[in-house]
């Protein structure tokens, strides 16, 4: 039963009275974790059926995988872009503006445009609440359809098979790489979250798999086969890698690695021509997308690096390419959303890092007493604060040129200094 008005009596007037709606009436798991997830593509099935089903016009990209998602989208749409496409670019969450989730060749989809859909989304009689995600996908189909765009490339929300991206009929899909991920829902073993991530594989259409292990590997092989699709492994392909990558991080290599093999599937399978464009796409990365957070240098002489990760796999690759970095002491301000595993992310804290852990502006954050048990039970001297701009100051004030600061963890840390 309905917890609140039915949608037709809800009217919204301007863009701030939108992204209040879209929050206040739909479960959103950017702000309360797994309760939003919604196991089923009945309704977002139903909601594009009511927009005239603008999925099916388009051409799309589709891109699941515990880490690099937001990487190889952002790599892959630029590079498109710089290739004469029309690209509409879909991924989350956003850092500072709802509209950051909708792009099409860099440009943020228009206030007004995010008003007209949410009234035309309340005029609609649904027998169902669809989930803010649901809309915010609905809105961004409908946006690609009106801006004529010639390919889509999709991130996937949470998981694969079930994520509400999974309507889609893709030319090509990339699966980047499985670690354990929201286990309350997607499953507690590679092998389960692999399997979930591998139902966006379609019938006969080609699958790239960025990274594999001994529990993985099979999964992708059973499913690609059972649905007849070809499977191209990245790690195995002979890509050619002389482009220079403007990302820090050695696994952006990885990343790379998996979007040249994209392109190429493009290329032999659809004739879509990137190689003169390659390296423009990559430089200019930001201007095409919007890409921040990952890996981002915000000020240099003391080096200030921003970036997401949030899980133990990209913590880990974060501080071992930080540690290759360095030349004096290493500062962290880390913060985490509560649903998240993150004793063994603190864990790999070095013990002569200055420890720095921070609450965030946002209902998800694990609070200060929280995160003081965490830095007692991983055996860390850390500073705990309640306010991550405060925090950040009062490091900045302390260090010295040749140090390295890394702020990580959730997005909305980022959110909060951004």
């Amino acid at each position: 039963s309905r917890n609140t008005l039915p949608l037709s009596s809800m009217h919204v007037n301007s863009y701030g009275e939108s992204i209040d709606w879209l929050f206040e009436q739909f479960p959103s798991y950017q702000l309360i974790g797994s309760k939003a997830y919604k196991p089923t593509l009945d309704n977002i099935r139903s909601i594009c059926k009511q927009i005239g089903d603008p999925q099916k016009e388009l051409q799309f990209i589709h891109i699941a995988g515990t880490n690099g998602k937001g990487s190889c989208s952002a790599m892959l749409a630029s590079i498109l872009t710089e290739s004469g496409e029309k690209v509409g670019l879909f991924t989350s969450p956003h850092i500072l503006d709802f509209r950051e989730r909708i792009r099409v060749n860099g440009e943020m989809i228009s206030e007004s445009e995010v008003v007209t859909f949410c009234q035309k989304i309340q005029a609609i009689d649904l027998t169902f609440d669809p989930s803010f995600f649901e809309i915010t996908f609905a809105m961004a189909l409908e946006h690609f359809k009106k801006s004529n765009c010639t390919i889509c490339v999709i991130e996937t929300g949470l998981g694969g098979r079930l994520d509400a991206t999974n309507i889609i009929e893709p030319l090509v899909s990339l699966i980047t790489n499985i670690s354990l991920e929201h286990t309350a829902i997607l499953g507690d073993t590679l092998e389960a979250i692999a399997a979930e991530k591998a139902g966006i594989i379609k019938t006969k259409t080609p699958i790239v798999i960025g990274h594999t292990s001994k529990e993985t590997k099979q999964v992708f092989f059973d499913k690609a086969k059972s649905k007849e699709a070809p499977i191209y492994l990245a790690e195995e392909e002979n890509v050619l890698f002389n482009y220079d990558l403007p990302l820090l991080g050695s696994y952006q290599k990885e990343n790379l690695r998996s979007v040249l093999c994209v392109l190429n599937v493009l290329y032999e399978k659809y004739g879509i021509d990137t190689k003169s464009k390659i390296q423009e796409g990559l430089n200019r990365i930001r201007e095409n997308t919007g890409f921040f957070g990952r890996m981002q240098i915000v000020q240099r002489d003391p080096l200030v690096i921003f970036d997401v990760s949030h899980n133990y796999d990209g913590a880990k690759a974060t501080l071992d390419y930080v540690n290759t970095r360095l030349t004096g002491d290493l500062y962290l301000l880390y913060g985490s959303s509560s649903d998240k595993d993150v004793l063994p992310i603190i864990g790999l804290f070095p013990d002569t890092a200055h420890i720095h852990l921070s609450t965030f502006n946002n209902q998800r954050s694990l609070s200060k007493g929280q995160l003081e048990e965490l830095a007692l039970a991983a055996g860390k001297n850390a500073i705990i604060h309640e306010n991550a701009r405060i925090a950040l100051e009062q490091i900045r004030s302390s260090i010295k040129k040749e140090d390295v600061v890394l702020v990580f963890g959730s997005f909305f840390l980022l959110s909060d200094l951004m």
